[in-house]
């Protein structure tokens, strides 16, 4: 899974980087400078860059732009600018990583299954129906869990890094020269001759480490010292193997530019190949996609998100979720650029402008956490980050450069401010809900003194109210109180919430705290890693004699408001009628929070914002 989308890049990188649209003709020259530009991208960017300091910076034992930017978050005051502006930059990163899980896996699939075209360019029209049906399968295979499959990733990935790297090897032995490529000389020899053409080629050339920041990204599921070990030991050797194999081909024979990953391949191994490399290109789609329902659950849980149905297919592994909301979305919008694109190369102009823009990203988070948090290696880390900046710079002005060239690199673009939009429309639609729930709501203290002047009837059993705000009455409360005009013998006001880490130890999981006269808070915390299950919570706290309260046998109120826009308050009229339609679609709380439906009571109410 981890080195599933950055494996599967020589299936299409040499191809684009001699794409018609840059000019470049496959001459001895050409074909070293772009082989030495990825060798350095492969050094600079992923080696060094996430494997070897980024990876660093984990957020207990986590990793990930949600994770780094809690981590740069941590090291500055809370409520200041840097502090809002960390967050923006996160949320934007994470925006950005949508659009890149939604054009992985076509490109991966359509590049895989367009061997068939080296076969036989009668196949060719095949392409397109073939990859629709593997990845309709694949997303189809997702309610089940990637608990299963999983197992078989591993073998598939090994058995993907030897074959390229063999068949990689067997060209370079052909002509053992391409090796000088990797001096950088060739590199600054290449910038000399194409001038400022060359830095086109680096929306090319930057297909070389796509996928290098779901290194650190897939930190949490198996640490820093398999996936380094799996990077030196394993996976790095295959892919320069390959690459340079490549290269070695393209200097025997130009014409090979076609489509030299498959043409460097023996006939008598072509067609396992394909195979093999389809394979490949699923578990390369199939970890963006699992990745993209991580970052939707942990965007959920830290509040930039509605609650959607989140279901955890392994007991044992936290990352491992389905959201069939975000899987629905992610199999319209990847068929429809399946059908729109019809090709890798056609797809290649849309890929590496989400993908450069999150790197860049990680590096400014990087260096605030430096600077913040890291006195000990600040002085070696921060000038790191320096030459990370211009590389990520270069990468991001050369794919940005595309969108003059047509629509297609318009297309991640629009999809992560879409995406952008949603989360910052809904983080502040819930600060403004909350301020206007909170005009009519009143202190504890007074509730319980005014109750005393004037009791109301008291029914025999417990009732806890969802509450987002301690100090206050919920209003699920007051309407009971209004319509029903009983209170129950104990009330609980509980809170959910969130914390900007990975997890919270059971032992910190509740706080408990008798306010008198039958009346108690509660708050439940949870980490962005974990999913929130209140009666579970309860119940194991209650095991441990926290409370005499059976969370089973208790009825839980909550309130439901119909949100309405106004276009003299809060946001534009339109973000607020945006946000109401995804306050309107948002999971129950009985559902997300676990609560069984029958002994849960909603009180509906109309709020404007």
């Amino acid at each position: 899974m981890v080195f599933g989308d950055i494996g599967t890049s020589p299936l299409y990188t040499i191809k684009e980087m001699f794409n018609p649209h840059f000019g470049l003709m496959p001459d001895s020259a050409t074909v070293k400078g772009l082989l030495s530009l990825g060798f350095w991208s492969l050094i600079l960017v992923v080696t060094i860059k996430y494997v070897m300091v980024i990876m660093r910076a984990d957020n207990q034992g986590e990793g990930g732009i949600m994770s780094l930017t809690a981590l740069a978050q941590n090291g500055v005051r809370k409520g200041s600018r840097l502090a809002y502006a960390i967050g923006v930059l996160g949320i934007f990163g994470a925006a950005l990583f949508f659009g890149d899980g939604m054009i992985t896996p076509p490109i991966t699939v359509l590049g895989a299954v367009e061997g068939l075209a080296v076969l036989s360019p009668d196949l060719g029209r095949w392409v397109v129906p073939l990859s629709l049906a593997i990845l309709v399968g694949l997303f189809s295979f997702q309610r089940f869990g990637t608990a299963r499959v999983g197992r078989i990733f591993g073998p598939v990935m090994v058995t993907w890094f030897v074959a390229i790297g063999s068949v990689g090897a067997w060209n370079i032995v052909q002509n053992p020269g391409v090796l000088e490529a990797v001096n950088p000389w060739w590199a600054f020899e290449f910038f000399r001759s194409h001038g400022w053409h060359a830095g086109l080629v680096l929306g090319a050339v930057v297909l070389t480490v796509t996928g290098g920041e779901a290194l650190y990204a897939d930190l949490g599921h198996f640490g820093k010292a398999p996936i380094r070990w799996g990077w030196f030991g394993f996976v790095l050797p295959a892919l320069l193997l390959s690459y340079y194999g490549q290269g070695a081909l393209l200097l025997v024979n130009p014409a090979a530019v076609a489509n030299p990953f498959y043409m460097a391949v023996p006939g008598w191994a072509q067609v396992p190949m394909i195979g093999l490399a389809t394979v490949a290109a699923a578990v390369a789609s199939q970890a963006v996609i699992t990745g993209a329902f991580s970052v939707t659950a942990q965007a959920v849980q830290l509040g930039y998100l509605p609650r959607l149905q989140i279901l955890y297919t392994s007991e044992d592994a936290m990352g491992q979720v389905y959201v069939p909301a975000v899987n629905r979305m992610l199999f319209i919008a990847v068929v429809l650029l399946t059908l729109g694109f019809q090709s890798s190369s056609a797809l290649a102009t849309a890929y590496g402008l989400s993908v450069t823009g999150t790197m860049l990203i990680d590096t400014l988070l990087l260096a605030v956490l430096a600077w913040t948090s890291w006195p000990d290696s600040r002085k070696w880390v921060l000038p790191l980050c320096g030459v990370f900046l211009v590389v990520d710079l270069a990468f991001l002005i050369a794919n940005g450069a595309k969108l003059f060239t047509g629509f297609g690199a318009w297309v991640p673009l629009i999809i992560a401010i879409a995406a952008f939009t949603l989360m910052r429309t809904w983080r502040r639609g819930r600060e403004l809900l909350h301020e206007e729930i909170a005009k009519d709501c009143f202190p504890t203290a007074t509730l319980i003194q005014s109750l005393q002047l004037d009791p109301p009837t008291r029914v025999s059993g417990a009732a806890i109210f969802l509450s987002t705000d301690q100090a206050t009455v919920p209003p699920a409360l007051l309407q009971n109180l209004t319509h029903n005009k009983v209170l129950h013998e104990k009330n609980v006001f509980l809170t959910v919430k969130s914390h900007a880490t990975p997890y919270v130890p059971q032992e910190q999981r509740i706080e408990w705290e008798a306010v008198g006269k039958g009346f108690w808070t509660c708050s439940v915390h949870y980490g962005f890693m974990q999913a929130p299950d209140i009666p579970k919570a309860l119940k194991e706290f209650r095991a441990r004699g926290g409370m005499d309260i059976d969370p089973l046998k208790t009825t839980y109120f909550a309130s439901r408001q119909r949100v309405k826009g106004s276009k003299h308050k809060g946001m534009p009229l339109w973000r607020d009628k945006l946000f109401a339609l995804m306050h309107r679609n948002a999971t129950t709380a009985s559902t997300y929070y676990k609560i069984p439906p029958g002994i849960l009571v909603e009180m509906g109410s109309e709020v404007n914002i």
